[in-house]
């Protein structure tokens, strides 16, 4: 007899289009996945949630990280870059979600150690479609580090 095991997921989305955080919030709460999404909007701000400084003294440290390659004041490059080379943050599961489709982009995703690289579709359905494929994939299908 399977438990279903309704452990609660902290994802980070770092995002700072608000039309793509909009999405990505309403396809989790479409799935109806027992998880919560923090947002912040540039790279700058994902190292200091992730490290927990200053006002994100007290958040969870996520168990899956959205990142988008092309962000205000550090890149999703430059944040992928850093978060790989801290031994603290570095096991956590990292999903590059960017509307580059630049070979060069991915290639680098992957030597910086992204678990995946996911190119935005444009159309909205398609978008919630694959934020829930993602989700599905890492709350249902993937073991994740305990923290």
């Amino acid at each position: 007899m399977a438990m279903s095991s309704t452990k609660i997921i902290d994802v980070l989305l770092v995002e700072d289009d608000p039309g793509d955080v909009l999405m990505t919030r309403e396809a989790f709460e479409d799935n109806k996945v027992a998880n919560r999404l923090a947002v912040v909007s540039d790279g700058v701000s994902a190292l200091a949630y992730l490290r927990k400084e200053g006002e994100y003294a007290d958040v969870p440290t996520p168990d899956l990280i959205l990142l988008d390659l092309n962000l205000p004041r550090m890149d999703g490059r430059e944040v992928l870059q850093a978060l790989k080379q801290d031994e603290h943050l570095r096991s956590i599961p990292v999903v590059v979600l960017t509307t580059s489709e630049s070979e060069e982009d991915v290639l680098r995703s992957y030597s910086l150690h992204a678990n995946a690289y996911v190119t935005k579709p444009v159309d909205f359905e398609r978008f919630i479609d694959v934020v829930r494929q993602i989700d599905e994939f890492f709350v249902s299908v993937v073991r994740l580090p305990t923290r």
